[in-house]
């Protein structure tokens, strides 16, 4: 079996369904019960810095 055989059957296979999990994870991430605050922080962070005195 050469390098490039061994490979692409990685790619086809495990590396397909890591990079699922992975984009899950990432999607759901923000809907877990402790992202709350830091949702809020995010909404919040652009006017940190107006100085509108």
């Amino acid at each position: 079996m050469s390098l490039y055989t061994a490979l692409r059957h990685f790619a086809d296979s495990y590396a397909l369904a890591m990079i699922c999990v992975l984009y899950l994870t990432l999607c759901l991430w923000h809907f877990r019960p402790g992202a709350t605050a830091h949702i809020a922080d995010a909404k919040l962070s652009i006017f940190q810095d107006d100085d509108h005195d």
